[in-house]
């Protein structure tokens, strides 16, 4: 895993870790800013990344936010930072935002999709280390959490000169040992539809506990009364993906995002940390 340069002091042993969890009103709207999106089913507009959304208002907020999904800009609903716009908005930057010192704006852009993706890393590590039954692989993830976390107090020009692919395959590797562990529980043979294309797929009751779903396109798929209970979902592409009654309790690696780009109802079963979106509500 990369080391964060000598001139990044290390957290105290006792130091919390950043924040996982996005807090809009602590970032300067760098995901409405920074990134780029095309015209598509999930946004009305095309925008470069760099270019403020129209819909950002003076103050850093949408002036859509409660409409996104009814104006055409459902993308912006299912896009999680994993906190990593208020820390670079607040700590890497020091709470100067892009308007008010606009020499900032372009390193901010560059370090924000780096800072996600160690955010990201550490959201998964986090779950991983709550598993008991990857206990054997508990004592590295420790280490790779630590690490990771020493990289997101790291300077602006050290995080746009990380190169982020060696410190994710490792981290990939782990978190692929802890889901090995934990699948390795379920009794019978489980599928592995790792990477599958399963766009349109009709699964619907399928008995998926403990199947390998990483990477996998469930684009439009029907898992509709499916039994996902310990299947492994990192990185599954859940877009209009039919989990009306499915069991999605003690999953491993789902994330709100993907859950938002699904179509479910209040019987879909979640885990605990997880919550039904709005537009499954209604």
């Amino acid at each position: 895993m990369p080391k964060p340069p000598p001139s990044t002091p290390a957290p105290p042993s006792h130091s919390p870790l950043p924040v996982l969890q996005a807090d809009c009103a602590n970032c300067f709207a760098l995901c409405c800013v920074a990134l780029p999106f095309a015209k598509s089913t999930d946004f009305a507009v095309n925008k470069p990344a760099g270019t403020p959304c129209k819909n950002l208002q003076q103050d850093f907020r949408c002036s859509i936010h409660t409409r996104l999904r009814d104006t055409g800009f459902q993308g912006c609903t299912v896009f999680d930072c994993f906190g990593a716009g208020q820390q670079v908005s607040q700590v890497t930057f020091g709470g100067r935002d892009w308007r008010a010192h606009p020499g900032t704006a372009g390193a901010m852009y560059e370090v924000f999709p780096v800072m996600r993706h160690l955010h990201e890393l550490l959201f998964y590590i986090s779950e991983a280390l709550a598993l008991p039954a990857a206990r054997p692989v508990h004592t590295q993830l420790r280490t790779a959490q630590a690490d990771t976390a020493r990289w997101t107090e790291a300077t602006p020009e050290a995080l746009a000169a990380l190169d982020i692919g060696p410190l994710r395959q490792e981290v990939n590797a782990l978190l692929l040992k802890a889901s090995e562990l934990v699948r390795a529980k379920v009794p019978g043979r489980k599928k592995n539809h790792r990477g599958a294309d399963l766009m349109g797929a009709r699964l619907s009751g399928a008995d998926l506990r403990g199947a390998n779903l990483r990477g996998a396109y469930l684009i439009a798929a029907d898992l509709s009364g499916a039994d996902l209970r310990s299947a492994d979902l990192i990185g599954a592409d859940f877009r209009d993906t039919n989990l009306r009654g499915a069991d999605l309790r003690d999953t491993l690696f789902l994330t709100q995002p993907q859950l938002n780009a699904a179509k479910g109802t209040p019987a879909t079963q979640l885990p605990p940390h997880l919550t039904h979106p709005a537009h499954w509500l209604v």
